[in-house]
């Protein structure tokens, strides 16, 4: 049997911290589940930002964003979404914005690395919430992320079962290779700024070359390719409130991504025929 594993990577594989500044209350919200924030109405979109937070440190801080973003020619990924929404759309309302200053994401940064910088491998990934019916950037947010303890040693045991590992998430590309030269993972199956669809999308791909693909996520944003999975496996390591439907939705929920090994040796080894209904009622945890 030919088996596939694809990992989120932001509170899956790696311990996150984010944070986000509300713009129109002027209040940083430390700790802050960014996905949950976007999903909590549909007019929200979550944009990944390609900027290095060392360039962004450096710049004036009563810069508008918009004007740096588009001196600087910095494009955009969207991270998630409950509406369907043209780049274009965004574009329109994230190059022109007049409320958010650099000195807005600049202390979102400062916020993250004093969480983040006793950690030796860390990646730090800036975005914003844009609000399409009031047309405007909402939030600014900066999220910083280390590996679990354990994950490089499971992605390690599932290659040496000679399963291959992918990542799809709505962090940006080159901060999730720079994590994937880390974990072991090689670059050419790391989808980066993957939307919720997109994820769905990777994992019925890989389903038309595998007997059985695995999708293992922590958020909302995961619910859609875990639907599509032949099994789904939700993770907790993360602290944080979940929605219902991602517990109703997992055949397995783990405390430890190195419980995800477990997971795959029992299916590898299992004479039988995997029934999605039977994993539900008998192996959930």
């Amino acid at each position: 049997m030919s088996v596939a594993v694809v990992f989120d990577s932001a509170g899956t594989l790696l311990n996150t911290y984010r944070v986000a500044k509300d713009i129109s209350n002027k209040k940083l919200l430390p700790g802050i589940e960014t996905t949950t924030l976007t999903f909590s109405s549909p007019d929200r979109v979550l944009v990944v930002l390609p900027v290095h937070s060392k360039d962004i440190m450096k710049t004036p801080g009563e810069m508008l964003l918009s004007s740096y973003l588009v001196e600087h020619n910095v494009g955009f990924g969207v991270s998630c979404t409950r509406k369907i929404v043209t780049a274009e759309e965004i574009g329109d309302i994230l190059y022109t914005d007049q409320r958010v200053r650099v000195s807005d994401l600049q202390e979102c940064i400062r916020n993250v690395w004093t969480v983040c910088k006793a950690e030796s491998i860390v990646t730090l990934n800036s975005g914003a919430i844009v609000n399409m019916a009031d047309k405007c950037i909402e939030f600014a947010i900066t999220a910083g992320g280390w590996p679990f303890d354990g994950a490089k040693e499971a992605i390690t045991a599932l290659h040496r079962m000679g399963v291959p590992v992918f990542i799809a998430s709505g962090d940006r590309v080159t901060k999730l290779e720079k994590m994937a030269d880390h974990l072991g993972i090689p670059r050419d199956r790391v989808y980066g700024v993957a939307t919720p669809t997109v994820k769905a999308q990777i994992v019925n791909d890989l389903r038309q070359e595998y007997d059985k693909v695995l999708m293992v996520g922590d958020g909302i944003n995961d619910l859609c390719a875990m639907q599509n999975a032949d099994i789904s496996i939700l993770t907790i390591q993360q602290a944080a409130d979940r929605p219902e439907e991602l517990y109703k939705e997992a055949d397995y929920v783990v405390k430890n991504v190195s419980e995800v090994v477990t997971i795959v040796q029992e299916l590898l080894t299992s004479t039988g025929h995997f029934d999605r209904d039977d994993c539900n009622a008998s192996y959930k945890r």
